[in-house]
């Protein structure tokens, strides 16, 4: 098959790059070349999707059997790629998130769970993740409204492995890594379910060659995994010596602990963590031990992988000080 993916060149697009290519497709990428470095064996073009003039100037390039959209953030920019694409490709595969649907990340999804409206304004004092699953919602309709059942939207929860650019599992192993007592949130039983991008984009490739439609939640099997698994796993890879201290949800929200951000991957909410990803296991969809997720980030990052300076990587981690502090006031607490 011929395959334009939007982006290319780092984490998803990357590994949606490498694996087209191993099946044998002829595999062109579009981007500003200035994140991340080409997959050999594609066909790299430059320019920017912001821009008509570049997306008209490649559309000439086509056909393609089908366009990967792995970087349409806004309805505009994603409404205005699958205008000028419309008579250069036959179906379209649009990357969203499980933030469009309305219960996240406070109640269990499923396939048939509601997503949010679409308004090209929020309603005051939307948070900024709220506005990130309704401006996603807007991007889905603008690929539904052009390109309809020749249309795949995949719904991927929390997307982890080689090549991450936010960081949340390389932070995670660089802080046990470095050992000393560290602060681990809630119980080491505390369900996640986050996926491998490789598993993502074998199940988009998948989706592609046997012409899907619709849209597909994409996350790990509920229950296949914990938090204590994943420390761990973190703990076992890097050959540390840190001891976990556990410290309860209701603890760490009175200390204020920035969410997902401070200490990445804790939310603690019922629903994080229980998205059923049952239509698109019946489609396919396979799932990697989480153990073997955290092992090849350990082995790229020492391997000099580097993390790419995506703007969310800033947010992540809590300091040195911060930690110390907190887990000497849970030793207080606790007498």
């Amino acid at each position: 098959m011929r395959l334009l993916i939007l982006g290319g060149t780092w984490f998803l697009g990357r590994a949606l790059a490498e694996h087209a290519l191993q099946r044998g497709h002829h595999v062109t990428t579009f981007t500003r070349g200035k994140s991340g470095s080409d997959v050999p064996g594609t066909i790299p073009i430059r320019g920017d999707r912001t821009s008509v003039e570049d997306l008209t100037a490649l559309a000439v390039h086509g056909p393609w059997d089908a366009v990967l959209d792995t970087s349409g953030m806004t309805p505009h920019l994603v409404e205005t790629s699958t205008k000028a694409l419309s008579d250069a490709t036959e179906r379209y595969v649009y990357v969203s998130t499980v933030n469009v649907y309305q219960g996240w990340p406070t109640l269990p999804l499923n396939d048939s769970s509601s997503v949010r409206p679409y308004t090209p304004e929020g309603p005051p004092g939307e948070s900024g993740a709220d506005a990130y699953g309704r401006e996603k919602a807007g991007c889905e309709k603008a690929v539904s409204d052009t390109f309809g059942d020749r249309s795949v939207l995949l719904r991927p929860g929390v997307i982890v492995g080689p090549h991450e650019y936010v960081g949340r599992f390389p932070w995670w192993l660089r802080r046990i890594a470095a050992g000393g007592r560290v602060l681990a949130p809630g119980t080491p039983d505390w369900p996640i379910q986050p996926i491998d991008v490789r598993d993502v984009a074998a199940f988009a490739l998948d989706a592609t060659e046997r012409y899907l439609s619709g849209p597909y939640t994409l996350a790990a099997p509920i229950g296949s995994a914990t938090f204590g698994d994943l420390l761990e796993t973190c703990r076992q890879v890097t050959g540390s010596t840190a001891t976990l201290e556990w410290v309860n949800h209701n603890f760490l929200i009175e200390q204020r602990v920035g969410e997902w951000t401070e200490l990445p991957l804790w939310r603690p909410y019922a629903g994080t963590w229980r998205v059923d990803a049952a239509r698109a296991r019946a489609a396919g969809l396979t799932c990697r031990p989480l153990a073997v997720t955290v092992a090849d980030t350990w082995a790229w990052l020492n391997d000099g992988g580097p993390l790419l300076g995506h703007e969310r990587a800033a947010e992540l981690g809590i300091s040195p000080e911060r930690e110390a502090a907190i887990l000497a006031e849970w030793d207080a607490r606790r007498g």
